[in-house]
């Protein structure tokens, strides 16, 4: 169960600048509380997306949809959506109400649970086994039925563990798979840190 000195305060979510949350979270650890079993690991990969002026962004321009209005919600809210039909994507609505910010969660590494995720994956291969955002939400048992749910309390929560991540230690590059994005897909918003950093 989450301890109260370690979750993560709205005000964390709370930023308005979405980039430096993204790159905030790195370090943090992700928990779930799903079907009785815990999970929690490490981020070590982010993507921030910004509701104003960033084509690669769901909300970009207003836009206002049934998929998309989580992302006008509260901020440390979860926007939860399907890629492809199949992939459960976890991402972590940031700034204010009305403003449509959200971070990406693209990879994490393993702390406790590591059977359970095995067993969700069906694999043994630990280096594929969370090494990217549909990967680690089927590994932590995160779907969809927890869109909008908030994450400063169970079944999903963040915490931080006082990792020490150092700009140096960053990796920065562009995000991925958006190049109807056009310009903005240049954009250098996406952050990884080694595992081998996180002992």
């Amino acid at each position: 169960m989450p301890s109260d000195s370690k979750t993560l305060p709205r005000s964390f979510f709370a930023n308005p600048d979405v980039v430096n949350v993204s790159r905030s979270l790195l370090g943090k650890v992700l928990c779930t509380d799903i079907d009785g079993q815990f999970t929690s690991s490490i981020i070590t990969e982010t993507e921030a997306y910004c509701g104003r002026g960033d084509k690669a962004c769901h909300a970009y321009n207003g836009k206002y949809t049934e998929r998309t209005k989580v992302m006008y919600g509260l901020p440390g809210t979860a926007y939860i959506y399907l890629c492809y039909g199949i992939h459960h994507l976890f991402n972590v609505v940031t700034n204010k109400e009305g403003l449509a910010d959200a971070v990406l969660i693209r990879g994490v590494k393993p702390m406790v649970g590591y059977d359970m995720m095995t067993e969700r994956r069906g694999i043994t291969n630990s280096k594929q086994l969370t090494n990217g955002p549909g990967k680690l939400t089927q590994a932590m048992g995160i779907t969809t039925d927890y869109n909008s749910c908030d994450l400063l309390k169970p079944p999903i929560w963040i915490e931080d563990h006082d990792y020490s991540i150092y700009d140096h230690q960053i990796e920065i590059s562009k995000r991925v798979g958006i190049d109807y994005a056009e310009e903005d897909a240049d954009k250098p918003w996406r952050f990884i840190i080694p595992h081998s950093l996180l002992t």
